[in-house]
Parts: C-alpha cells; sequence; structure tokens
C-alpha cells in the first residue's frame, strides 16, 4: 500500500498545538483547556546518575534526555520552579532565509515534488529542494518585510534592489516576480525572530490577498521552434478558472521567456484585463495555442504556425485563497516557537541564587496534594522549604551543599537550592540519587519532624520552628509553613512532561532576565530521524 504523510498533516497538527494554548471551557471551573508550564531545575551538577549509570558526563557535556517513563519521575524531583506560558508566548515560525544580493531563490510553484517511480524527474526548485516548504521560496529583508518569490528569472542570482513594498499586487524588480506577505511589529522581531526562524502572523489581511485561484506566472517547460510571426500574440489561459489571458511574442521562432520585459511573455493582469470577466478562480489550467488571437480582446484570431515543435507552457496556480490569504499554510509553518521570559525571582517564586541546568514543558500538572484542580497560577515555586527559629554553627547553608536529617533512625537526603538568612528559611530539592535525595542504602525519607537539619560542608544546623507560621517574602509572597515545612506548588509526577532539554549551567542574578526561546517542529513519523 502506497501513501504519504502531507504538509497539511503537519500543519494539523502545530495548529492543534498552538491552539491548545488559546482554548478556554465555557466557565472558569471547566477543565477542558490546557495549561502549560516552562520549568527549570537541576540546580546539581551532571553525574553518571542521571545516564543511566553511564560515566562520561558532567556540566560541560550535558547528558541527551531519555524519552522513558521513569525520567519524568526525576525530572519533577530536581525541579526547582516553573512559569505559565500564555496564548501570546507562542508563534507559529519557518526556517529563516535573509534577503541577500546574488542569491538564488527558489520561486512559488504548485507542482513541487520529488522524483517517484512514475515520475523519474519529479519537479525540484532551481536550489534541489523536492517540497514548496522547505525551499527558499520566500525571505526577510533588513526592515522586517516577509515577501514570497512568485518568479525566479529561470534560477538565476537575483541583482536587483532589496525589496521594499508593502503592495498587495505582485511587482517585478529584476525580472523576479515578488508579492509581499507582511512586516513583523517590533514585539514579535524582539520576541520571536532568531538567526534560525522567522515568526508568521496568523491575522492574513484580506486586503494583502491578491485573489483566490489567479495565474500570474508561466512556466515555459518547452519554448518550441519553428513558429512564424513576432507578436503580440493572446491567448486565453483556459481551466475551471476565467479570465487570465497569456501575452506573448516570438523570438527567433521560439516563445519568448517569461518576465517583465519588453518582449517577454506575462500574464495580463487585472489592471490591464480589457475583459469583462477577471483572472480568478483557477484550479488548474491549461495553454491551447491553437486557440491565438491578435488583440487582448480576443475578437482577432490569429493563426499560429510552426515547422518544429510545439511549445509546452504550464500555468502555476496560486493556492487556495490566494497569495496573502493564509500566511501559515502558505509559507508551510509547521514550526512553532514558545518564548518564555523569566523576569528576577518571578514573585519569588524561582530563586536567582542558583543556577540550573535543565528547562522544559509540562501541561496541564495538578497543584500540590489536588489530584483534580490542575495548576493555573502564573508562576509555580517547585522546591520544598523549611523555617528555622535559629542556626547553629557558621550560620548558614551553602548554595547545593548537602543536607541531612534523622527521621526516626534513618537519613532524611537532600541538597540546598537557596537560603534566605533574613527570613530563615532553606529551600531544597530531594533528587533520587544517593547523597542527593536518597540515603548511602538507597532509601528516600521526606525531611520532617523536629529535628536539625545539618549542613555538611558549612556545618551549620538548623532548629525546625515548628509552629504554623506564614512569612512575607521580599517581593509580597507569602509562604505558608505548617509544623515547620512548605511543600511544593504543583504535585509532582503530574501532567505530562512534552519537552525537555540538558544545558550547560545557567546562572540567575536579581537583576537578570533569562529569555528562552523553545523551536517544534512537527513531522511525520518517517522524516523523524531527520528533523529536528
Amino acid at each position: 500500500m502506497a501513501a504519504i504523510i502531507t504538509e497539511k498533516f503537519r500543519l494539523h497538527n502545530a495548529q492543534q498545538f498552538f491552539e491548545s494554548f488559546n482554548e478556554t471551557g465555557l466557565n472558569e471551573a471547566d477543565t477542558n483547556n490546557s495549561n502549560y508550564y516552562f520549568f527549570i531545575g537541576k540546580p546539581n551538577s551532571f553525574i553518571a546518575a542521571d545516564n543511566n549509570g553511564v560515566a562520561g558526563v558532567s556540566d560541560s557535556i550535558p547528558p541527551l534526555p531519555i524519552d522513558d517513563v521513569t525520567t519524568e519521575n526525576y525530572v519533577w524531583d530536581a525541579m526547582v520552579g516553573a512559569k505559565k506560558i500564555n496564548s501570546t508566548d507562542i508563534k507559529y515560525v519557518i526556517p529563516r532565509r535573509n534577503w541577500s544580493l546574488n542569491t538564488v531563490f527558489d520561486m512559488y510553484d504548485d507542482t513541487i515534488r520529488p522524483p517517484s517511480s512514475t515520475d523519474p524527474t519529479g519537479n525540484v526548485t532551481s536550489n534541489g529542494y523536492t517540497t514548496l516548504w522547505e525551499s527558499d521560496f520566500c525571505f526577510i529583508t533588513s526592515n522586517y518585510r516577509v515577501y514570497k518569490v512568485l518568479y525566479n528569472d529561470k534560477g538565476n542570482p537575483y541583482t536587483g534592489t532589496e525589496p521594499n513594498s508593502d503592495e498587495s499586487a505582485p511587482f517585478f524588480i529584476d525580472n523576479y516576480m515578488f508579492k509581499y506577505m507582511y512586516t513583523l511589529t517590533a514585539s514579535e522581531a524582539d520576541r520571536f525572530l532568531t538567526t534560525n526562524f522567522i515568526p508568521v502572523p496568523t491575522d492574513s489581511s484580506s486586503e494583502l490577498t491578491d485573489g483566490d485561484g489567479k495565474i500570474h506566472v508561466v512556466d515555459i517547460v518547452n519554448a518550441g521552434t519553428g513558429y512564424t510571426g513576432t507578436g503580440p500574440y493572446y491567448t486565453p489561459i483556459k481551466g475551471d478558472g476565467t479570465g487570465a489571458i497569456l501575452k506573448f511574442y516570438i523570438t527567433n521562432g521560439s516563445i519568448s521567456d517569461f518576465g517583465n520585459g519588453a518582449t517577454d511573455t506575462f500574464v495580463l493582469d487585472d489592471g490591464t484585463l480589457a475583459v469583462e470577466q477577471q483572472n480568478t478562480g483557477y484550479t488548474y489550467g491549461y495553454v491551447d495555442l491553437s486557440d491565438v488571437y491578435s488583440d487582448q480582446l480576443l475578437t482577432t484570431p490569429f493563426s499560429l504556425t510552426n515547422t518544429g515543435t510545439d511549445a509546452v507552457i504550464r500555468p502555476i496556480i496560486s493556492p487556495k485563497g490566494g497569495h496573502g490569504s493564509n500566511f501559515v499554510a502558505e509559507l508551510g509553518a509547521h514550526f512553532v516557537t514558545i518564548n518564555v521570559q523569566l523576569n528576577q525571582s518571578e514573585g519569588d517564586d524561582i530563586t536567582v541564587n542558583n543556577d540550573f541546568r535543565q528547562l522544559g514543558i509540562v501541561v496541564d500538572p495538578f497543584d500540590y496534594g489536588d489530584s483534580i484542580s490542575r495548576s493555573t497560577d502564573s508562576t509555580r515555586r517547585q522546591t520544598y522549604a523549611v523555617h528555622f527559629s535559629s542556626t547553629t554553627g557558621s550560620g548558614n547553608f551553602t548554595i547545593d551543599e548537602k543536607i541531612t536529617q534523622n527521621v526516626s533512625g534513618e537519613t532524611a537526603v537532600g541538597r540546598v537550592v537557596d537560603w534566605d538568612s533574613t527570613n530563615n528559611i532553606l529551600y531544597y530539592i530531594q533528587e533520587r540519587h544517593v547523597d542527593y535525595g536518597v540515603s548511602s542504602t538507597y532509601r528516600y525519607y521526606a525531611f520532617s519532624g523536629a529535628n536539625n537539619i545539618v549542613g555538611s560542608s558549612s556545618g551549620t544546623e538548623g532548629v525546625i520552628d515548628t509552629s504554623n507560621t506564614s512569612i512575607t517574602l521580599p517581593n509580597n509572597n507569602t509562604i505558608t509553613f505548617t509544623a515547620g515545612y512548605c511543600t511544593p506548588e504543583m504535585q509532582p509526577d503530574s501532567g505530562n512532561i512534552i519537552y525537555l532539554e540538558n544545558r550547560k549551567p545557567i546562572s540567575r542574578a536579581e537583576d537578570q532576565t533569562e529569555d528562552i526561546k523553545i523551536t517544534i517542529e512537527f513531522w511525520d513519523i518517517n522524516n523523524r530521524n531527520n528533523n529536528g
């Protein structure tokens, strides 16, 4: 059985993901909407245990994320904090191609296809691409305007000026035909434009659409030989649309090249069309050189004769809705970019006093201790916390140091994420590795009770404040302790982690904002190993 996964399927998957950030239920209690959170974690150095026990990983050589069931549990253990991703934080994007002089750009063509057993040559682009959407048929200029190439002068380099028009009608420069698509706003450029990707807006304007089913360009597949006459001549482009008329000349016995020159072949546009019906509504077209006229009103037939080979001219059909009607579909935006900015401590929920090595996206996590209510707050602290009435020894815990506590004759183990010496609050995590969250006998015990918590390197001991206490933090968030302890704000191991990335350490600071962009490509399973 022969089958393909089409570009429309990839777009559909991208659209479903994109729209899930905008879906809402009928009321606030409706849980049909999806809640996505960007998270950071892993404040401690990578060790062999983070790589299935295989040595060779470190902060300079982060391990590849593992796509299995248990890894998600480990990720939750090392999670520090999370920020909700809003609908304004996501954009469709396409691979970036910049305008540049003397470059061969590909052109839009409705029949770009790879070679096959029934079509050995296929119809590849000037640069050898076998699908339109991976080709170089659109680009961005220095003033953030995006253009589609409708004709590329038979694959010759572009030597004209940088396009600057924002008119809706296609236009020629240096025998290249362009269609203006859109201009990025300053915000779009700042948040979503990268060295590799161009954001694509979803608000295609009807004012920029050139019309449904128009024909702007024809491909002179074979110019023919032995034609008599010079021209100009006119022939209606036949098909299921109406009004397209091809104007052409004869040069040295052959049909002249398509282009913008005085004697080039050209499709008459609406502005020059002197017939009642205008160029519109085509899904296929055919040029019949046995039906030729000497005037564009098509009133005076002309018998075009040749003593050699017949020309073959193929009309190129615009996409459904016309060029400019649907930026996402026309440009093949089966990528989305998520942009999240971590602004300082995000209201005391995400520490600025430690680094992180892991980032990702979790969808629909629950509030801590709740199996019904999904998290909806804008930020979530994911560390555990303990409040001390006093400390002994040096009085200060050290970032990342191992901490222990005697719990009913057993040893609870954790690592310091942050130490608030002003309020005597210790933030910590317990990873499922020996000396990081479990004892030397691989047993996990939660910190609890009234026994002191001891820092292994600082020698500091924290005396538990066993009362119920609420403390206002520097950014006016309130943290509440029950018998001295406070849990994370999201339920560990809830929801689904759909993206995970291990990185070299990224340091944070109280006056710093991290600007993080994650680009996701939606592909078919057959191309899985060829796409990132």
